[in-house]
């Protein structure tokens, strides 16, 4: 096997590379998912002014939790998958390449079969759960119902494009990712208000888009990776899970699932919390999710990008090549996150009306939540590197403590408190408190990250 660009490339270089497709292709799935609530937002049902719009927000609102459940799962089997065939590569291991390609294939499956299950029983009663009722409760289960029983496509569009990431043809999986949603935002309007012969389906209507476009997109995933991506072979003909590969894919993946499902835990807590001071806080809580995207999903884009220069590296001996791209990353990462902030404490009102439910309490309570939420994009940068870091060198646990203590430890009993003495007014507060505490815990597992792993690794070139 000849020595892969992640090995050669200059780093800069190398990291504009691999990390710019995917950082476009994850504002495109920024962008969709921001498209998908600005047409939610303004479906009318026959009721008051707005009702019907921001009930539809809330819906969306209480089945994100679940739908970050269902996303959490295959990006941790895709991190794990991704990490264990980026090392391998790195040391010329093609037996453990092919094994851990086709059982991540295999793992996706059995994922997507549960979420099916779970979608077709339980939808009403996880939407139930959060105090959703009347159209919120038949807006959101039939959202969540879709999406979790058609959830292969988003599996098999996950591991397609984490393959072709670990051998640093992203640009395909840009591909991949940006048809899937370009073909989601394209349906959203057809399938929501029911245009060119298309039934009216509301709130389902954007679920219907959404998996159409990552299906398609996982079959483009297949199609580029049996064509392309010629240093991973997909056969499962014959094929027999093999347990040591897949406790290696989980043992990097477990501590990145369980970490995102913490932010799954923590949104639907914070819907609980919320729904008990105004069902319009759920949906200014939602709308903030969905501009919280365009900024940080760049930033994860980054991040899917380092996760396999760093392993790839790592596992060939590169010291110099992993402390520049760290560092490289976090320069970028500052940049996107500024942004953010300065967005979310200049114009609020301006990035709120562009979900306009005709619901003026949206405005009301949206302004001053976005304008405290804001102080904490400038420390999440560096604690979102921070745990790229971790799950790139094989300690995924550090990420996991850093997540737990966060929206676990620090911000939902923080929101607990400051709702009960002064309700939406320091609620909102709840968001820098929690990543200040996570700022100074990521500093001192950064300092252990070098001591114990990167400082060791040959000073090679």
């Amino acid at each position: 096997m000849k020595e892969n660009k992640m090995g050669t490339m200059p780093v800069n270089k190398l990291i504009i590379n691999i990390g710019l497709p995917m950082i476009l292709s994850m504002l495109v799935q920024a962008l969709y998912n921001v498209v998908d609530s600005i047409f939610v937002a303004r479906i009318t049902d026959g009721t008051a002014a707005g009702s019907a719009g921001t009930a539809a927000l809330v819906a969306v609102g209480m089945a994100f939790p679940f739908q970050m459940l269902l996303v959490a799962v295959g990006a941790g089997t895709g991190v794990g998958v991704n990490s264990l065939l980026s090392k391998a590569l790195g040391e010329k291991d093609h037996e453990t390449v092919e094994r851990a390609a086709n059982n991540g294939v295999f793992l996706s499956i059995v994922s997507a079969v549960v979420f099916f299950i779970i979608g077709k029983f339980f939808a009403g009663m996880l939407i139930r759960s959060q105090g959703g009722d009347g159209l919120a409760l038949k807006y959101g289960t039939q959202y969540l119902s879709i999406v979790f029983m058609c959830s292969f496509g988003i599996y098999m569009q996950f591991i397609f494009e984490r393959l072709l990431q670990s051998t640093g043809k992203t640009f395909y999986s840009m591909i991949t990712q940006m048809t899937g949603a370009v073909i989601n935002i394209v349906l959203d309007p057809i399938l929501i208000f029911g245009m060119f012969g298309f039934p009216e389906l509301k709130v389902a209507g954007a679920a219907v888009a959404t998996v159409t476009g990552q299906i398609i997109a996982a079959c483009m995933g297949l199609f580029l990776n049996l064509k392309k991506n010629h240093e991973i072979k997909i056969n499962l003909r014959g094929f027999k899970p093999h347990g040591p590969t897949i406790g290696r894919i989980y043992a990097v993946g477990v501590p990145t699932m369980i970490m995102q499902s913490i932010g799954s835990v923590m949104t639907y807590c914070m819907n609980r919390i919320l729904v008990s001071l105004n069902d319009a806080a759920v949906a200014v809580f939602t709308v903030y999710f969905k501009l919280q995207s365009l900024f940080f999903m760049p930033l994860f884009g980054l991040n899917n990008g380092l996760i396999p220069i760093l392993a790839y590296n790592y596992g060939a001996r590169k010291r110099k090549r992993m402390i520049s791209a760290i560092k490289i990353c976090m320069l970028y990462a500052f940049g996107f996150a500024s942004v953010g902030f300065l967005l979310f404490r200049l114009i609020p009102d301006k990035l709120l009306l562009i979900f306009n439910t005709g619901d003026a309490s949206l405005i009301t309570y949206g302004v001053p939540a976005l304008k405290i939420i804001a102080w904490h994009y400038l420390l999440a940068w560096f604690c979102i590197i921070g745990g790229t870091v971790y799950q790139s060198l094989g300690n995924g646990m550090y990420s996991l403590i850093v997540s737990v203590a966060r929206q676990l430890l620090v911000l939902i009993p923080a929101a607990y408190i400051l709702a009960r003495i002064g309700g939406l007014d320091l609620i909102w507060w709840s968001f820098p408190i929690a990543e200040l505490m996570s700022f100074a815990v990521n500093c001192y597992f950064m300092y252990r990250i070098n001591k114990d792993i990167i400082s060791k690794v040959p000073d090679g070139v």
